[in-house]
């Protein structure tokens, strides 16, 4: 999904990733103006958490009834994870992708130095949906590369005891791995609990974490008081953790996100992740020209969404922890 909105330049300098946390944060309302009628709660970035390992984006679409048309927009420095839980997402792109992801299927589209792609809803009325996206950074020695895109429906599963389980949706948790291809040390996971569950996620000790709330709400003991988590919040662990305690009174879900803290700090603005303002600049003249750097979407004419206006000072890195 694009960006319509675009942040001011980051100026934030959150604390050092140096140990375990416990920052609990809401998710924001972002209007998207020209995505009529679309509700979307953005949990990354924020001013106490640009990044999450390598994450460095999260989106909620839903829960809604709406009619989705997002047209051909461009995206570099990244990949885009989307995580359906209700409805169908058509999503089409540079390199001739033309594919219908629902409930269970990753769509994992990788940028390199520069993709373009469109996502509509199925049919021409408004339909229930419901869905995650995700950016993840990309490392200096991808971000240039080939663009490319997978789609994966088989995704391994974890038991976790009480009949909680653990999809996982990219990356590796407790020694089983996403067949997905990413490019830094990750994970992300949705993590499903029965009611009255209580169970113990193993998490990867020099890695950072944070669960994501998606449905009701669990208790996460990661000190001396358990923190209640619900739909649109993020709670934030920090570093140096080799587990965490989760229940739930009620059938709940939250989606783990989890990495080795990123290689460098980002520029990230509008849908470019970069390291640098002039090759944010750049990037953009290049959409705003038609550059074959993006290349185009079939089945679209000359539907395309235009870069938002820089902002009028210099774009500064996001400051990553640790």
């Amino acid at each position: 999904m694009t960006r319509l909105d675009a942040d001011p330049p980051a100026q934030e300098a959150p604390a050092d990733c140096d140990g375990p946390r416990r920052l609990l944060l809401e998710a924001r309302e972002v209007p998207l103006g020209g995505v009529r009628g679309m509700s979307v709660h953005r949990s990354l970035p924020q001013r106490d958490l640009p990044m999450v390992g390598a994450w460095c984006f999260l989106d909620r679409f839903g829960p809604q009834r709406t009619r989705m048309r997002v047209e051909p927009h461009p995206h570099i420095g990244l990949q885009t994870v989307t995580w359906p839980f209700v409805g169908e997402v058509r999503h089409r792109d540079t390199i001739g992708s033309d594919v219908v992801v629902s409930r269970g299927v990753l769509n994992l589209m990788t940028s390199g130095a520069g993709i373009a792609h469109s996502e509509y809803s199925v049919g021409e009325d408004a339909v229930p949906l419901d869905a995650l996206q995700l950016w993840v950074a990309l490392p200096e020695a991808r971000r240039h590369g080939d663009r490319a895109f997978e789609r994966h429906a088989d995704l391994p599963v974890r038991e976790l005891g009480g009949g909680a389980t653990a999809t996982v949706v990219v990356g590796e948790l407790a020694g089983i791995r996403s067949p997905a291809t990413m490019h830094t040390p990750i994970v992300g996971a949705e993590i499903a609990l029965r009611a009255g569950s209580r169970v113990t996620l193993p998490l990867t000790a020099d890695w950072e974490h944070a669960l994501v709330g998606v449905t009701g709400t669990v208790r996460v003991h990661a000190g001396d008081e358990p923190v209640a988590v619900a739909d649109l919040a993020l709670l934030y662990l920090g570093i140096a953790r080799s587990e965490v305690v989760i229940e739930a009174d009620e059938d709940a879900v939250v989606f783990l996100l989890g990495g080795e803290p990123f290689e460098s700090d980002i520029v990230m603005w509008w849908n470019f992740v970069g390291r640098s303002h002039e090759e944010i600049v750049a990037a953009r003249e290049a959409w705003e020209a038609g550059d074959e750097r993006f290349g185009s979407v079939p089945g679209h004419g000359a539907e395309r969404i235009p870069a938002p206006p820089l902002p009028g000072v210099r774009l500064t890195r996001r400051r990553r922890r640790g």
